[in-house]
C-alpha cells in the first residue's frame, strides 16, 4: 500500500511500524520541537508503534491493510509536541516512566498524581521516610537513557483486577470492576503494569526535556515549555493556587470521594444526594466569606476572573446576593460590553478573529469609566451586541452610591492593563474562579480542570446555544491556547481563589452528554477528542438526580434551570 506520511510518498512494507519507516525516510530528530511522538490517521491517534500493513498469517503470504489505513486512504500526519494530542503523547509516556522509577526505589509508597501547576505536576509520596527528589531524578535519567520500548499488551480485565489487588493498588483495582468491557490494556516492564487512557510514545527515550523538583509531601515534576519544548519550563511558585486544590483535597476526604470509584458508590448507594447538599453549603460559605472580606476592606469594586465555563456569571450573582445580605447595592458589569466593533479588530496571522485577545477589548473606556464610577461621577455604560457585533448605547447610566459595589465579571478581568489609574488599591478586590477538580479515576490518573471545563462547555453549548460537539471541540484548542497568554499567568495575583468544581458533577454531567458523544462516528475529524472523553466517562456512574441541585448551583449554568438566567 501506498502511504503519504507528511506529504512523502512511500510504499508500506507489511510488517513495519511506523517509526520504523519514519526512520527511514530521515523523518526522526532528536530534538523534541522537531520529534514525531505520534501520528494521526482518519481523525485518529496512534502509536508510533502502529503497523499500517500487517501479514494475515503466520507465514506471511497475505497481508491486511489496517481499518484506518483505508479510511484515510494512506494519509498520514505526524504528531509533534506543539500539537496538544504530541504534548498529551509525552505526558503520559512520562507518567508511565515517573511511576515506573517509583516502583523501583519505594515499590511499598503510596504515590499519587494530584495537580498541575504551571509547566510542572505536583506529585504526593506517602509512605517512603527517605523519600528523595535527587534519587528519584537519578533513576527516571537512567530509565530514559536505557530508551525502555514501550508496548501495549492486552490483558482481561479479570487479571488487571487480580494484578492490581496483589500489589494494594486498590484504588485501580477497584476501578476497573467499573469496567464495561472484559479486557484493558497495559504498559509492561520488569512486572510493573500501568495504563494512562491514551496514546505513549515508542520507548522511554523520548522523555528528553524534563526536571525534577523538590516539593513538601512530593515532587515537582517539569515538562517542556510550551512555547520552546527544547527547554524546561520555568516553574514560579504559586503558593496561593496550590493551597485552594489542597483545601479541595481534603474536602474529598471529608465526604469520603476521592476517585471515580467512591463517587460511583455514592450515586448507587443513594448518598449522592448527600453529597450535593454538602457541595452546596461549601460553595455558598464560601460566597458568604469573599463577601465578608469585601465589606470589611471598604471594597468599591470586584474584578472577576476565570477560564471558560468556569461559573464567572453564576458566581457573579451569587456574590451579589451575599453582599446584600451585608446591606450594599451590588451592581453586575460585563466585560463583554467592552468589546471593540468587530471591523475594528485585526486579524490574526491565519487570518482569522483572536477574540481570546486582550486587545480585542477597549481597554481605555474601561479604566476611564471605572476611574469615574469610584470617584462618584456618572458615566454612560455600553452594551455589546453580539448579533451585530457592535457596541451600543442605549441611555444606562450608572452612578454609584455609599453602598454600592461594582462586579466586573470577564475573562481578562484580573488583567493589569484594566488596572484603573489613580485608583487606591484598596478599593479594588481581585476574585480569581475556576473549577479545580481534586477528583482522581485513580492514584496515577488525574481528572484535569480543562477537561470538567470542556465538558461543562459542550453540555451549556447544546442545551442552551444549539452548538453539536463538534463544534465546541473545534474551538476548544484556540480557546486554552488564549487562556494560557492571558488568563493563567494572573490568577496567583487574585485576593482570593474560588474552587468552583462539584465532586458530583461528573455523574451529572455524563447524563446529559454522553449520548452526544457516542453518537460521533469514527470517521468524523473530532472522534479521537470524543474518543478521549468517552474513555473516562465510562467510568463513571451516571446520576439522575438533578432535582436536587438547587437553581442557583454552578452546575445549573451549564445544565439549565439557572435561575440568575430568567428574565
Amino acid at each position: 500500500m501506498k502511504l503519504r506520511i507528511d506529504g512523502t510518498d512511500v510504499l508500506a512494507m507489511p510488517g513495519r511500524s511506523l517509526r520504523e519507516i519514519i526512520t527511514e525516510l530521515g523523518m526522526d530528530d532528536a530534538r523534541l520541537s522537531c520529534r514525531p511522538l505520534a501520528a494521526r490517521i482518519a481523525g485518529e491517534v496512534f502509536t508510533l508503534n502502529y503497523i499500517p500493513v500487517r501479514h494475515k498469517d503466520a507465514k506471511g503470504d497475505t497481508v491486511t491493510t489496517r481499518r484506518a489505513m483505508e479510511a484515510s486512504g494512506g494519509e498520514i500526519s505526524l504528531i509533534r509536541y506543539h500539537d496538544p494530542a504530541g504534548k498529551d503523547t509525552y505526558v503520559r509516556t512520562a507518567q508511565f516512566v515517573i511511576f515506573l522509577a517509583l516502583n523501583r526505589l519505594w515499590p511499598n509508597a503510596r504515590t499519587k498524581m494530584s495537580c498541575t501547576l504551571g509547566p510542572g505536576l505536583f506529585i504526593s509520596v506517602i509512605g517512603a521516610e527517605d523519600f528523595s527528589a535527587e534519587r528519584l531524578k537519578a533513576e527516571i535519567e537512567q530509565i530514559v537513557a536505557d530508551n525502555i520500548p514501550l508496548l501495549r499488551r492486552r490483558i482481561s480485565t479479570a487479571d488487571a483486577i487480580a494484578y492490581y489487588e496483589s500489589r494494594g493498588d486498590y484504588d485501580k483495582a477497584q476501578l476497573l470492576k467499573w469496567r464495561t468491557v472484559d479486557y484493558f490494556d497495559v504498559y509492561e516492564h520488569e512486572g510493573f503494569r500501568d495504563y494512562y487512557y491514551g496514546e505513549m510514545a515508542p520507548s522511554t527515550g523520548y522523555v528528553s526535556v524534563w526536571d525534577v523538583l523538590p516539593a513538601e509531601g512530593g515532587f515537582l515534576f517539569l515538562f517542556p515549555d510550551d512555547r520552546q519544548p527544547d527547554t524546561v519550563g520555568t516553574y514560579q511558585h504559586m503558593p496561593h493556587f496550590f493551597s485552594v486544590f489542597s483545601e479541595g483535597e481534603r474536602w474529598c476526604e471529608l465526604m469520603e470521594c476521592e476517585t471515580a470509584t467512591d463517587l460511583n458508590l455514592l450515586v448507587e448507594n443513594g448518598r449522592v444526594r448527600e453529597l450535593i447538599r454538602v457541595n452546596e453549603a461549601l460553595h455558598e460559605k464560601r460566597y458568604s466569606q469573599v463577601a465578608d472580606m469585601i465589606c470589611q476592606r471598604g471594597v468599591k469594586a470586584v474584578m472577576l476572573a476565570g477560564p471558560s465555563s468556569s461559573g464567572k456569571t453564576t458566581s457573579a450573582n451569587r456574590l451579589a446576593t451575599q453582599l446584600r445580605v451585608h446591606g450594599k447595592k451590588p451592581v453586575l458589569m460585563s466585560l463583554d460590553d467592552y468589546y471593540l466593533d468587530r471591523d475594528k479588530i485585526a486579524p490574526g496571522p491565519d487570518g482569522k478573529l483572536d477574540l481570546e485577545h486582550i486587545n480585542t477589548i477597549d481597554t481605555d473606556l474601561f479604566r476611564l469609566q471605572i476611574s469615574q464610577l469610584l470617584r462618584g461621577e456618572e458615566v454612560e455604560l455600553p452594551t455589546f451586541v453580539f448579533m451585530r457585533g457592535r457596541r451600543e448605547w442605549y441611555g444606562h447610566k450608572l452612578k454609584l452610591t455609599a453602598d454600592s459595589v461594582i462586579i466586573v465579571e470577564g475573562l481578562h478581568a484580573l488583567n493589569p492593563v484594566l488596572r484603573p489609574d489613580g485608583v487606591d488599591e484598596g478599593l479594588i478586590f481581585k476574585l480569581y474562579v475556576s473549577p479545580l477538580l481534586p477528583l482522581n479515576l485513580d492514584d496515577h490518573n488525574r481528572i484535569p480542570t480543562s477537561y470538567l471545563r470542556l465538558l461543562r462547555r459542550i453540555v451549556r453549548d447544546f442545551e442552551g446555544r444549539g452548538a453539536s460537539v463538534q463544534q465546541t471541540i473545534s474551538m476548544w484548542d484556540s480557546v486554552r491556547r488564549g487562556e494560557k497568554r492571558w488568563i493563567f499567568p494572573f490568577q496567583e495575583n487574585a485576593d482570593v481563589i474560588f474552587n468552583s468544581s462539584t465532586l458530583y458533577e461528573l455523574a451529572v454531567l455524563k447524563k446529559h452528554i454522553f449520548p452526544l458523544l457516542t453518537a460521533v462516528q469514527p470517521e468524523d475529524p473530532w472522534y479521537d477528542e470524543v474518543r478521549n472523553i468517552v474513555k473516562v466517562l465510562n467510568y463513571i456512574r451516571e446520576a439522575d438526580v438533578d432535582d436536587e441541585i438547587p437553581p442557583t448551583s454552578l452546575v445549573r449554568e451549564f445544565i439549565g434551570g439557572n435561575t440568575f438566567y430568567r428574565k
